[in-house]
């Protein structure tokens, strides 16, 4: 069987260098990296490596795009240059070109009415029997094929809520900084309160946490409206939908507070257009780069379950730096792939909203070490803490930490521990003051867990020396983490499964409901594990300058 032969447009650029990237190892494939410039596209093929075919091409969409798709002999061009909102008074030239030369279109669009816009070429491309499917990205294509497996069971579907945070680390291609510029405090069609309305672009924000269950979270960051396809296509795919909201939240915060002010002068008609000042922006994020190198995405329905309770279900994603930029690319790699295994695209011209499933991406979130998950909230639900915060997680934990957490209203566990403080005085009067246990070895220990509202109290018993903490659900900036109250400071914690290991790390801390500087918090390595079919606890309280403060490990058996 000869190779299948796929054009991607812009194939030495941000995202068709990285679909060529994951592609460039498929065998019977031949990929063409095509562009404006056929020097960068051979410099550029030189550097994959891989089982697939590779031949640079020159290929400009303003010039004669049949005689340059005949020459060339693709069977699919994926187009991911860009910008989609600034492609002119012919802004669909491609597709109608590809239709014409009986080859599949697939795009990378972001926006909103060029992706909605598709669906006038549909006869015609039926008649050809070619697919032009738009939007195959992370919007709308992964988000939707989230949603469709969130919806599963829900009786009705009420919001959509859809966040994108990449890491301030990963390059953004020119392409995406004039899409965003050009919407910039201009009005985006949404759906509020059961009506299409309109809000303005980078200007409207709300606030998230990106956290798969077990995973450990992205820090609470700040999202700004975008102008997609999703704000409008949601209600088709869910009737009931009274809500739509999609944001992305950049850092570093101060380049992200910055853009949101300058959308301003937009949205006062001070300025037409922030497209001007694209290469300023891109020279900006090029060079203004910190903060922690992950990036995320989070998939968020509300509505009401089939028992007619109110029910939230949300999907989360976290990739490290260098995975994080080639989520946008993974939709069109699945569909390559398809059909390398011999499933043929079905014609018609449509959306990307409903062309993939996500069990589809699930390989290639393997294979980059992407963690997922999903988190279920329902009203009246009165399960335990930990087994609310894990969800479906919960049952990956080993079976004693299970066991330890899972209850209501009052139980106990009992063993015995190792007690170790610190060396200085201060470590000394500091241990003393939050009513830790005094050093000892082989120490008869019982802790008591009662639950109230929600809550539960802990009360460990070190031989006589007794202390105690309440541990709950985070809210606002440390929503889905686990805080602990100990009197007047809380410790923020992320439920963090390593292993068969439960680890529990602190993300943020407060004195009296002050939010305090991280790097002034106590610090050491705290989790739980199980040795011997018992479970085990390793606790570790450390202080900058002052060091140790006590560590107590061991091991307890449920009563």
């Amino acid at each position: 069987m000869s190779p299948l032969r796929v054009l991607i447009l812009g194939g030495y650029g941000t995202f068709g260098g990285r679909l060529a990237k994951l592609l460039s190892n498929e065998e019977n494939l031949t990929l063409i990296i095509a562009g404006r410039s056929l020097v960068k596209a051979t410099i550029f093929r030189t550097e994959l490596k891989g089982r697939a075919g590779l031949e640079p091409a020159q290929l400009d969409r303003n010039e004669n795009l049949p005689s340059q798709l005949a020459a060339l002999k693709p069977d699919s061009l994926i187009d991911a240059s860009g910008p989609f909102q600034a492609y002119g008074a012919d802004p669909y030239r491609v597709v109608k070109a590809c239709i014409a030369a009986g080859v599949h279109y697939l795009d990378f669009a972001d926006s909103t009415d060029f992706v909605r816009g598709i669906a006038e070429f549909d006869a015609e491309a039926r008649a050809h029997s070619v697919a032009v499917i738009s939007g195959v990205s992370s919007l709308p294509a992964l988000s939707f094929a989230v949603a469709r497996a969130l919806a599963r069971g829900m009786a009705r579907v009420e919001s959509y809520t859809v966040g994108i945070a990449p890491s301030p680390y990963a390059a953004m291609g020119m392409n995406v900084i004039q899409a965003i510029a050009s919407y910039a405090g201009k009005p985006v069609r949404r759906w509020r309160d059961g009506k299409e309305t309109t809000a303005r672009a980078l200007i409207e924000a709300r606030r998230f946490t990106i956290a798969p269950p077990a995973a450990l979270p992205l820090r609470s960051r700040r999202f700004a409206l975008v102008d997609v396809p999703d704000l409008t296509l949601a209600r088709e795919i869910f009737p009931d939908l009274q809500s739509s909201w999609v944001g992305a939240g950049t850092e570093p915060v101060l380049w992200h507070r910055g853009l949101s002010a300058l959308a301003w002068l937009a949205r006062l008609k001070l300025l037409p257009s922030l497209r001007p000042f694209s290469k300023l922006f891109h020279w900006v994020m090029g060079h203004w780069r910190w903060g922690e190198d992950r990036g995320g995405m989070f998939v968020s329905l509300g509505g009401i379950d089939a028992e007619g309770r109110k029910l939230k279900r949300t999907w989360s994603l976290v990739a490290g730096g260098d995975a994080g930029p080639f989520v946008p690319c993974l939709a069109a790699q699945a569909l390559v792939k398809r059909v390398l295994a011999g499933q043929a695209l079905r014609p018609g011209a449509r959306t990307a909203a409903k062309e993939l499933e996500l069990s589809e991406f699930d390989p290639a979130f393997a294979q980059l070490a992407i963690r997922t998950g999903i988190l279920t909230t329902r009203d009246g639900d009165t399960a335990s803490l930990y087994r609310r915060t894990f969800g479906k997680a919960y049952e990956t934990l080993p079976g004693p930490i299970q066991i330890m957490h899972d209850g209501t209203g009052v139980w106990r566990a009992s063993g015995r521990s190792e007690i170790v403080l610190g060396r200085s005085p201060l470590a000394h009067l500091l241990a003393l003051v939050m009513g830790f246990p005094k050093a000892g070895a082989d120490v008869p220990v019982t802790v008591t867990f009662e639950t109230r509202n929600g809550e539960e109290k802990w009360t460990r018993n070190f031989a006589g020396s007794v202390f105690s903490s309440i541990q709950a659900q985070g809210r606002g900036r440390s929503v889905h983490l686990t805080c602990e109250r100990f009197g007047p400071l809380t410790f923020a914690m992320a439920l963090v499964r390593d292993g068969g290991k439960l680890r529990l790390v602190i993300r943020r801390w407060s004195v009296f409901g002050i939010a305090m500087p991280r790097f002034l918090g106590p610090r050491g390595e705290t989790y739980e594990s199980v040795e011997d079919g018992k479970f085990c606890f390793h606790v570790e309280v450390a202080l900058p300058v002052v060091g140790l403060i006590v560590r107590y490990r061991g091991w307890l058996v449920r009563d």
